[in-house]
């Protein structure tokens, strides 16, 4: 089974506009048009067997509803294999029994992005959350690093800052998006290996897919990891702390999928990776 762990979709009357504005953001070109349909077409064609979409809730406002559309998604999850984890915010007053309510409709995690919600990751108000994810066996994904929309955004999600989030919570299980912290690699691999955290593989590798307004100018602003810093973070995780994802639509599932072939990873890494630890923690 090959599982994508990190995958991105919108309401079809909002896909659109959603994919344009992010576009337009980040100066990088969607590999799907953001709708559930098209990342399905997507799976079908590349192999993938499930998806695990993750909203964002931006202000707190957003919270209840897009956790509903969540629910709603994953009802249809053995028909489609795509499947939804839930939303929360910082700033959302009734967390505690939101995430409840998620368990109870047996989503299976939530994500969260700093960023976005422009609150540092170890903040108290992260730290509760994590507590109580930890006693509802719910997942976190988490966006680590910086963000390509963001340029001079503070670092609200450093692999430093996770690491002493991490210190402090009681038995959360922690996905890191980006490989631990998007643009910020060196750092990955000096705070976060020692940490039970795992990372995904999301808009990591290789190179970023312009969207050909000129932004980028050259080869090395587009660059992200190389193959070789890339698999000594696997190594220094150790493959069952790896999970593959594509940040879809901003990378696609074809492709993905054909970087880490190429990769010099063990029959028994990549089988790990690719699906393995992903059904483990899902329950699939």
């Amino acid at each position: 089974m090959i599982v994508d762990i990190h995958t991105h979709t919108f309401p079809d009357g909002l896909a659109a506009r959603t994919v344009d504005k992010l576009q337009s953001m980040s100066h990088t070109k969607p590999f799907v048009d953001g709708t559930t349909a098209n990342l399905i077409k997507s799976m079908e064609l590349s192999g993938v067997d499930r998806s695990v979409v993750l909203p964002v809730a931006t202000n707190a406002r957003q919270v209840p509803h897009v956790n509903d559309a969540s629910i709603a998604l994953n009802e249809r999850g053995e028909e489609t294999g795509v499947l939804s984890f839930g939303c929360m915010h910082p700033e959302f007053s009734d967390w505690k029994a939101e995430l409840a309510r998620l368990s109870g409709a047996r989503v299976r995690g939530i994500k969260l992005h700093p960023v976005y919600q422009a609150v540092p990751f170890d903040d108290a108000r992260y730290l509760r959350i994590l507590d109580r994810c930890a006693e509802l066996g719910l997942l976190v994904l988490l966006h680590a690093g910086r963000d390509v929309g963001f340029p001079g955004a503070p670092d609200y999600v450093s692999p430093e800052i996770i690491a002493r989030a991490a210190r402090q919570t009681d038995g959360a299980t922690l996905i890191c998006a980006h490989m631990g912290g998007w643009r910020q690699w060196d750092d990955v691999e000096r705070f976060l290996p020692q940490t039970g955290v795992l990372i995904d593989t999301s808009f990591s590798l290789g190179a970023m897919t312009p969207n050909g307004d000129g932004y980028y100018q050259t080869p090395e602003s587009l660059a992200l990891l190389g193959a070789e810093q890339f698999l000594r973070i696997v190594r220094a995780f150790g493959a069952k702390r790896v999970l593959f994802g594509t940040d879809s639509p901003w990378g696609g599932q074809r492709e993905g999928l054909a970087q880490l072939r190429a990769l010099a990873l063990s029959p028994e890494e990549l089988a790990a990776i690719l699906g393995g630890n992903a059904q483990r923690l899902l329950g699939l």
